[in-house]
């Protein structure tokens, strides 16, 4: 941290220097271009400035208690020293979040997304707990939960379920569960005994508001249906449910778990909303992820992130390379320790 600071610190005097010539003020555009970079890194560079003079001054405090003889004296030398090395912490984590700034999606609610991967009835089932899990971990922190479409199987899993969590800093807590779940245990449809490993795969999306996400209504194509459920039976006896396909991305969107056709409609024109903000925002970082991709690998929803081993009773963060073994508390929506990694 402190070497990007006294980068800062340079560029910041250099500029100083740069913008008072001249040739530079008689040229606008690269004017305009330097006070604009000036004034980014302007409030970072002079909280540097005073960091560095509140270190001065704890030094100099530090050698005048060693030669101070007076008892009173030295006392107020000593809180004088507390005093600056508090206001020093304040500044130093100041300056920690003006140089790594909080993602503003933190703050968003989001839409979980949540596919049967390898595994057949088994992947579906565990699709189910990790519904329950991300469920119970959103009553822990006071968030509400509202299921927006779900395809669930006859013995009770989901081949797909999305929902979406609104509170507090939601995205910001969960952001990082999205990728490949892995579980590892004996299935209740396997009467051999034999453990079967099986995926889910889990999409966190930061909900997009319709300012963020405009969509042409001519780019839509709507498709009205009857709902079905487990088996392909028929649910409603209306056209209730709804399918939106976007015609220049060909993202496909379905909604059926409301009996009112306009609700299914909203939801589906909610997750659409989402999907099109993360692949814009995807493609905007494609560059940046290729260069970190060649750091820390892929990192992508096709990353296998977690290990679920039931005989064992562990969880394995593989990002952080850490075993957690109270799988039963964790899948009851106990997240908080493996978040706090993150």
């Amino acid at each position: 941290m402190f070497k990007k600071l006294e980068d800062i610190e340079k560029e910041y005097h250099n500029l100083n220097e740069q913008l008072s010539r001249p040739e530079i003020i008689a040229h606008q555009e690269q004017f305009q271009k330097l006070a604009k970079r000036h004034s980014e890194i302007a409030r970072i560079a002079q909280l540097y400035m005073e960091y560095k003079e509140i270190e001065k001054e704890i030094q100099n405090n530090e050698q005048l208690k060693k030669e101070e003889y007076d008892p009173e004296l030295k006392e107020l030398i000593t809180e004088e020293i507390e005093l600056l090395k508090q206001k020093k912490d304040k500044i130093k984590d100041s300056l920690q979040e003006l140089l790594n700034p909080e993602d503003p999606r933190n703050k968003k609610n989001i839409i979980v997304e949540i596919r049967a991967g390898a595994g057949g009835e088994e992947a579906a089932l565990f699709v189910s707990d990790l519904f329950r899990m991300y469920s119970r971990f959103a009553e822990r922190n006071h968030w509400k939960v509202e299921v927006m479409n779900s395809n669930p199987t006859e013995i009770g899993g989901f081949k797909e379920i999305i929902f979406g969590i609104s509170g507090k800093n939601v995205y910001g807590k969960l952001k990082q569960e999205s990728g490949v779940h892995r579980v590892q245990r004996i299935p209740i449809t396997e009467s051999g005994g034999r453990i079967h490993t099986s995926t889910v795969t889990v999409a966190i999306l930061p909900e997009a508001e319709e300012i963020e996400m405009e969509i042409n209504p001519n780019d839509l194509k709507i498709d009205r249906f009857r709902s079905t459920g487990p088996g392909g039976q028929s649910v409603n006896t209306t056209d209730s449910a709804v399918r939106i396909t976007h015609l220049p991305t060909g993202i496909v969107v379905t909604c059926q778990d409301e009996k009112s056709q306009h609700k299914n409609k909203e939801k589906a024109l909610k997750i659409l909303r989402a999907r099109l903000l993360d692949r814009l925002q995807a493609e905007q970082h494609k560059e940046i992820e290729q260069q970190r991709r060649k750091q820390v690998g892929t990192g992508d929803r096709s990353e296998r992130i977690r290990t679920y081993n039931f005989p064992q009773n562990r969880v394995t963060d593989h990002r952080i390379n850490v075993n957690f073994y109270n799988l039963e508390d964790i899948l009851d929506g106990n997240l908080f320790d493996i978040i706090k990694h993150f």
